[in-house]
């Protein structure tokens, strides 16, 4: 059985104030093109379809249109549950229904969840779709006051799964969670993820699902499997935050034989328009050619500069941020033993400073300037004071 792996679409996300939206139906095309040539048995997104619980007019569009091609026009069944982001009633609403056309939606999870069976050549293959659920819901729903995080949460709920599974057929898990080796910290997070809990509670052991023949996650954005090749995430299909810079962005193809094991396919997905840092004077970034892209922008210049922004999108149209980029040098303890700063006189303490932020000693043009403007200041200060 072939069947391809995605998550995370988070139609109408917003990044510093621009909607995804139209980024997002280009490689959603892509995506739907590759349904065309490789004609998958099912298509899987691992949660997070939405941004937000009441995501924008457009977005509801999007999804509704990618659907209908997937499903109504292609006739291949689409296996979706809700993230963390999804509003799980929106998403459950009609469920029932839509399964009789091939899309089957999971948005709240049930006492005893049922697989989704689809057939092959080889027979039956079970698709468990197990949607974003607090632990709190989960203790409540499966009657387990054991339940306490969400590594408790999900060990009731394959132990629920188990008690039915019939282990001689294939079995797919479909979850949403932060899924990490032993359940232990690892940092794969982007700036776009929302936190699922506080203080290490949201870790979920990949080992509790060695039982499965392929798991399909979602939530984190970057693209990579959890303790072997069998547990994957798929990742976003685009990037969402300038920390994704580096992802690669697409989907799995996966290939399940008869007895359940599985080949994968990583398939990119090419943006519209880029995101990615641009460094550099000024005067230099301004010589380059124009681009679409999103850019987020260094400027390495360290005077005072008007009005960078609109100067910036004379060539970068849809730059999103522009920052200065600050040198902190490295203070050792006998530097920070030479003087102390509440000894210092106003100009020591300001070579300080600058040294501190930029490493290196301010020229003596900067100097000079310090010193006007600082005397200025004292001679209002006087002179307001005499007033007094």
């Amino acid at each position: 059985m072939k069947f391809f792996h995605t998550a995370d679409w988070h139609l109408g996300k917003l990044v510093q104030g621009v909607y995804m939206t139209e980024e997002q139906q280009f490689v959603l095309k892509q995506f739907i093109k590759a349904i065309d040539q490789e004609k998958p048995d099912a298509v899987i997104i691992a949660g997070d379809l939405y941004d937000r619980a009441v995501p924008p007019t457009d977005a509801v569009n999007l999804l509704d249109e990618m659907l209908a091609e997937i499903v109504l026009k292609r006739h291949t069944p689409v296996l979706s549950i809700a993230g963390n982001h999804d509003s799980p009633g929106r998403l459950n609403f009609g469920s029932k229904l839509m399964k009789e056309t091939g899309l089957h939606i999971v948005g709240q999870l049930t006492k005893e969840p049922k697989p989704v069976i689809l057939k092959d050549a080889y027979g039956e293959v079970c698709f468990h779709l197990i949607p974003y659920t607090d632990p709190s819901q989960v203790r409540h729903i499966l009657e387990d006051e054991s339940v306490t995080s969400h590594q408790t949460a999900m060990k009731a709920i394959i132990k629920e799964i188990e008690k039915q599974a019939d282990p001689s057929i294939r079995h797919v898990f479909v979850g949403h969670a932060f899924v990490t080796p032993h359940g232990q910290e690892e940092d794969n997070t982007s700036e776009s993820e929302r936190p699922l809990a506080i203080g290490g509670a949201e870790y979920v052991d990949a080992a509790l699902f060695k039982n499965f023949h392929y798991t399909a996650l979602g939530h984190l954005h970057q693209a990579h499997y959890v303790l072997n090749e069998t547990i994957q995430y798929a990742g976003s299909p685009l990037k969402y935050s300038i920390s994704e810079e580096h992802h690669k962005k697409g989907f799995f193809i996966v290939e399940l034989d008869e007895v359940g094991n599985v080949t994968i396919e990583k398939r990119l997905l090419t943006p519209n328009r880029d995101m990615r840092t641009v460094e550099g004077y000024m005067q230099d970034i301004l010589k380059q050619p124009v681009s679409e892209d999103f850019v987020f922008v260094k400027l390495l210049d360290e005077t005072p500069i008007l009005s960078p922004m609109e100067q910036i999108r004379t060539v970068y149209p849809n730059a999103m941020h522009v920052e200065r980029k600050v040198f902190r040098a490295q203070i050792t303890a006998a530097d920070s033993e030479t003087m102390p700063r509440r000894k210092m006189d106003d100009f020591t303490l300001f070579q300080a400073f600058y040294e501190e932020l930029s490493g290196k000693m301010p020229t003596e043009e900067t100097e000079e300037l310090f010193k006007e403007v600082l005397g200025q200041t004292i001679l209002e200060e006087r002179e307001g004071g005499e007033k007094a």
